[in-house]
């Protein structure tokens, strides 16, 4: 599945081959997914930031068209910073030093370790229905673990959620795409097996599953060293959540969570789940465009 108007680009970066595409002109953006999705996410979304922007959107090392490169014990290939590194290539290849980065669930995990490592080269920030990686653990409890079971199971030792994962993948795309949306016809039949037909690839499950390993042990590090070194994110954050998702239910104040990691922050909930670009794409690209104008 395309977006009509965008090209259809896949580019080499340090460590693996990144699909994506791109249309429109103006300062440029980058959309990042998350999990069980691929770019396809932002279908009702990059139109219409393509009025008024130069539009990117990609899929993330490991997921859907990109590469799927050999992991390390310590699983490094599969940090945030190593999947933001890519996107920063990307970004450069494009001929785009400076950009504004949106993400969702995985996508703004990459997106905040990108502006974080990165200061020089993220504009602005907008991150969907997250909290940071090593804030969501430190706070970690029983109702955590239950609301985001997929952590464990998917971090667990190779190679049980791998082969899991590879041998079901619709149940598991089912399974989200209905649990976590309030919007019941937001994520087409059509759609929902895109993102099952790309879970099915043995390298993607276990791309997924190594990245999961890295959130547990080496993202926590990295976002632990910048909270005791003082590093902060630069750039404005936009931080929207889903009024009826997990961020919601766990964290009384999910916002002043993310004010601990950037001093100019806004954002606000939706009225929908945690698929906000999928259940609320012309409210989402609406608020967007508010925020990178």
């Amino acid at each position: 599945m395309a977006f009509a108007g965008f090209k259809a680009f896949d580019i080499a970066t340090t460590g693996t081959t990144i699909h994506g595409c791109t249309a429109g002109s103006g300062p440029p953006v980058l959309l990042l997914h998350g999990i069980p999705e691929t770019h396809l996410m932002w279908r009702d979304v990059a139109p219409r930031l393509a009025e008024h922007h130069t539009v990117v959107a990609t899929d993330l090392r490991g997921y859907g068209d990109s590469g799927k490169p050999p992991s390390t014990p310590d699983h490094e290939p599969y940090s945030m910073r190593s999947i933001g590194r890519d996107q920063l290539e990307v970004m450069r290849h494009l001929g785009y030093d400076r950009f504004a980065v949106v993400g969702h669930d995985r996508g703004a995990r990459c997106a905040y370790r990108l502006a974080l490592d990165h200061p020089e080269a993220v504009e602005r920030l907008a991150v969907l229905d997250i909290v940071p990686v090593g804030a969501a653990y430190a706070r970690a409890d029983r109702a955590f673990t239950m609301a985001y079971w997929q952590w464990a199971f998917l971090g667990a030792p190779e190679p049980v959620p791998e082969r899991y994962l590879a041998a079901a993948p619709g149940v598991l795309v089912d399974y989200m795409t209905t649990a976590w949306t309030e919007v019941s016809d937001a994520i087409p039949a059509g759609v929902r097996a895109e993102y099952a037909a790309k879970l099915a690839d043995p390298a993607t499950a276990h791309a997924i599953c190594e990245e999961f390993r890295a959130a547990q042990t080496i993202d926590v590090r990295h976002d632990d060293e910048d909270r005791a070194r003082g590093r902060t994110i630069q750039a404005p954050v936009l931080f929207l959540w889903g009024a009826r998702g997990a961020v919601a239910q766990l964290y009384p104040d999910p916002l002043a969570i993310w004010r601990e990691f950037a001093g100019d922050v806004r954002g606000e909930p939706v009225p929908v789940g945690h698929f906000i670009p999928e259940e609320a794409p012309q409210d989402t690209a609406h608020r967007l465009l508010e925020f990178l104008r």
